[in-house]
């Protein structure tokens, strides 16, 4: 079993260090952080100045280094999410980020307010909601991938053996992660969706629960990071494993999602739906086989589902994804094109069954992992469905849950909780459990990477398309709209910087944060609305005067108004036609262009 991590804390605070004490029953130790020289060291209980403020913690998110100095941050709230195998999982709703320093005297003004913009990016981060731990489980692993290690492996700390795919905090953890002494003071936190439901079909009760992971590596927002990096990571990576526990019998079955595989991009310019393009330049073969052999090395077969249209601006996407396959010509991988929005055009959402039946038979060749009362393994999961969108969000998200609930369904038939013959979708009060959880589910990653809740959940929770759903969704895409194109550029800087993709240096001459901006940015929308306004303006005017009289006054005002009309017309052709110059960019790391 892992070493587990301290779970009750207190943090005392004097003006010369930080103080982490373990209160766990018979613990003695102390994590003291020097808040002058950072050093950190282990102490003693009565090395605690009685002096010290003292409050409550649930545990240590990690250190960062700003304009500032360095700071900690610490987890103030948490909830209990549920039990997993007798471990309590939580989720982290609070946190507080302290500075080390007692005074920003000696800063410059420039160097204060670049501060503050830092800290408001680490408290955006912060205040996402999906971080998950647990102080005596690793929450980073599949039930497959733990049944299958070392008696080394099981010794190890939790920041130690986890999987640094699934660890947001790594970055944050890397002062303690170099002193093993203090690893349990050290606390690996998922970045995702968990949920756990006790539940009873046949009178027979069983635990079901669904955990998402984010990958840290090639994180970001929705337009601004798409595709693979150099190493193969793709964007919007996200492991889902779907646990049912039923009299000591353990089953699992995982699914991953992830951005199509290969170097492109779609940077937003204020149009709708911004052009994908693919690099002409780029060796997608060496980014794309490096991407597929680490998941045939940690899943094994992949059978990938792509959900893209097959015409218009995504048919490019489609075609380089299935050359690709084809051209690597591995015997690990099965390439599936499904046209979700052709094929289930004017709400025939029960065309979907077309794509169930397509791969109902490698579904049952993947299998699903198996582990019974003895502990003894009796089934082993032999690969993956890796399903993609443009997104990997709303399209992904309901054939994801369609091919849980398939597998679901032999699993429970299997521990013996449903009879021969029984169907999961009769079983009303469980379906209502599952397709809820699939749908918060959906709108966690969607909250996450786009901005938004999920488009297409009311399909999720009801089963079926209906019209109060399509103006949900038309809802929430205008706010991806704006928030894509007007705060994402902040929202992948706070990622950039939580994640160590970028180290404040208080020494650069030049700030990223002070990019000028050109003068357009700020002109032309203020001609546009002030154009528009007077437009409406004189419109208003010209019916008034066509009321009270048929003169050349009313002709006169209708006159303004075309010439208002055509001003605001114009300013928002000239402004959409420089598009890229009035989005919301990230200024911390240069993101690829694709041209």
């Amino acid at each position: 079993m892992a070493t587990a991590a301290y779970e009750q804390l207190k943090l005392h605070i004097t003006p010369e260090k930080f103080y982490v004490e373990a209160c766990d029953d018979g613990a003695d130790d102390v994590l003291t952080i020097d808040r002058v020289s950072t050093e950190v060291t282990l102490a003693v209980k009565k090395d605690v100045p009685p002096s010290a403020v003292t409050r409550p913690i649930f545990g240590i998110l990690g250190t960062i280094h700003l304009v500032a100095g360095n700071y900690l941050i610490v987890i103030t709230k948490k909830i209990k999410v549920g039990e997993f195998f007798s471990h309590v999982v939580w989720k982290a709703t609070d946190f507080d980020v302290l500075s080390y320093k007692k005074t920003m005297l000696h800063l410059t003004d420039i160097q204060l307010q670049d501060n503050k913009t830092f800290l408001a990016m680490l408290n955006h981060v912060l205040n996402v909601d999906g971080f998950y731990f647990s102080t005596t489980y690793d929450l980073t692993h599949t039930l497959q991938r733990l049944s299958n290690t070392s008696p080394e492996f099981q010794e190890m700390s939790l920041l130690e053996r986890a999987d640094q795919r699934f660890v947001w905090n790594g970055h944050l953890l890397r002062e303690l992660s170099a002193q093993p002494e203090v690893h349990r003071f050290a606390l690996p936190v998922l970045h995702g969706f968990i949920t756990m439901h006790s539940c009873s079909i046949n009178g027979k009760y069983f635990d079901w629960i669904l955990i998402s992971r984010r990958s840290c590596f090639r994180a970001g927002v929705r337009y601004y990071v798409r595709g693979i990096d150099s190493e193969g990571h793709a964007a919007n990576f996200v492991e889902t494993e779907q646990i049912v526990h039923y009299n000591g019998s353990k089953a699992s079955f995982v699914q991953t999602r992830g951005s199509i595989p290969v170097f492109w991009s779609q940077r937003p310019n204020l149009k709708y739906k911004p052009l994908p393009q693919i690099s002409k330049v780029a060796n997608h073969m060496d980014g794309f086989q490096r991407h597929f052999d680490s998941q045939v090395i940690i899943y094994g077969k992949q059978v990938i589902i792509n959900l893209i249209n097959q015409k218009g601006s995504e048919k490019p996407l489609e075609q380089t994804f299935a050359t690709m396959v084809s051209s690597l010509g591995s015997g690990m991988m099965r390439y599936i094109a499904f046209d979700f929005h052709k094929e289930c055009k004017n709400m025939r959402w029960d065309r979907l069954s077309i794509l169930l039946d397509q791969v109902a038979e490698m579904q049952d060749e993947l299998s699903y992992f198996l582990v019974d009362s003895a502990g003894q393994v009796v089934a082993n999961q032999e690969g993956v469905f890796r399903s993609n969108c443009m997104d990997c969000l709303d399209r992904t998200n309901v054939i994801q849950s369609l091919l849980a609930r398939r597998s679901l369904q032999a699993q429970l038939q299997r521990l013996g909780v449903l009879h021969v013959g029984q169907k999961l979708e009769e079983q009303d009060e469980f379906e209502k459990i599952y397709k809820n959880a699939w749908a918060d589910n959906a709108n966690a990653c969607a909250k996450q990477y786009a901005g938004t809740g999920a488009l297409k959940t009311d399909f999720t929770r009801t089963g079926k398309r209906t019209h109060l759903g399509l103006i949900m969704d038309g809802w929430n895409s205008m706010i991806r709209y704006y928030k894509n194109n007007f705060s994402d550029g902040f929202r992948q800087d706070s990622i950039d910087l939580f994640l160590g993709n970028y180290s404040v240096d208080e020494l650069e001459s030049h700030s990223p944060l002070s990019v000028p901006r050109d003068w357009k940015f700020l002109a032309l929308p203020i001609i546009m609305v002030v154009a528009f306004s007077m437009c409406i303006i004189c419109l208003l005017m010209a019916a008034f005067c066509f009321l009270i009289s048929t003169g050349d006054t009313w002709t006169e005002t209708l006159a303004y108004v075309l010439f208002w009309g055509v001003a605001s017309i114009g300013t928002f052709f000239i402004i959409l036609y420089n598009g890229k110059d009035f989005v919301d960019a990230p200024r911390l790391v240069q993101k690829e262009k694709i041209d």
